[in-house]
């Protein structure tokens, strides 16, 4: 590749990055504003932003807008992984791996009411679930949306059974910050391991954990006085 080819492809790269960090700094942004900011003409931004969007790196809303992309918030997911969400969570996941034998997960809310897996400690059975690190999942209908959302019961966590996966049940708790949910601490399993009582069991010893976190991020839930136990 000759200098002269060397400087036009670092030039597109350095374009791209400049409206990819416009996009992530709004939860959405026109092509003229976008164009703007990166100081670009409108149709170099363009032609760089539909080539983001084919690789999934940014999408377009029902407005013509452009948000981060699915790719790029799992690449953001896996990075966070390694920051401090994930090492405080850490040895709270083993604790529960620990005490159920079952693996655990810590999510995040993605776009478009969906979730990802930033980490996980995988369970000790021979059958167990294995890692979903770095995916994304629409949330509807499901524990780790009501979790996400702070939707709880006073028991302080969600459960439900053969809803996003055939034969796993899901036990998730919201992880408090002030102000919202920081993230969703789940422990998957098979069903046929996880009756009821065992359900209710790890769901006290998982929101015991969540609620732990949530003080050490500056929030303090009430703990669970009621003896409610979620339905599944």
């Amino acid at each position: 590749m000759t200098a002269t080819a060397t400087a036009g492809t670092t030039r597109t790269v350095d374009r791209a990055l400049a409206l990819l960090a416009e996009v992530c700094a709004e939860d959405s942004i026109g092509l003229s504003e976008c164009a703007r900011r990166a100081r670009l003409p409108p149709s170099t931004a363009l032609r760089l932003l539909r080539t983001l969007e084919g690789s999934g790196f940014v999408t377009r809303d029902d407005a013509g807008n452009f948000r981060a992309g699915s790719r790029l918030i799992q690449l953001g997911a896996l990075a966070l992984g390694r920051q401090s969400l994930v090492r405080i969570a850490e040895t709270a996941l083993h604790r529960l791996v620990g005490a159920t034998g079952e693996s655990a997960y810590l999510s995040i809310a993605g776009p478009d009411d969906t979730a990802i897996y930033i980490a996980m400690v995988e369970g000790t059975h021979a059958v167990r679930h294995t890692s979903w690190v770095g995916r994304s999942f629409p949330t509807a209908n499901l524990a780790v949306g009501k979790a996400l959302a702070g939707d709880v019961p006073a028991t302080g966590y969600v459960a439900e059974r053969d809803r996003l996966e055939p034969d796993v049940t899901a036990i998730v708790a919201p992880i408090l910050r002030p102000g919202g949910v920081a993230a969703a601490m789940s422990l998957l399993g098979p069903s046929y391991r996880i009756d009821n009582p065992t359900l209710h069991r790890y769901g006290a010893i998982l929101a015991g954990e969540a609620r732990t976190l949530s003080r050490q991020l500056g929030s303090a839930p009430p703990a669970d006085t009621t003896g409610q136990e979620t339905g599944t």
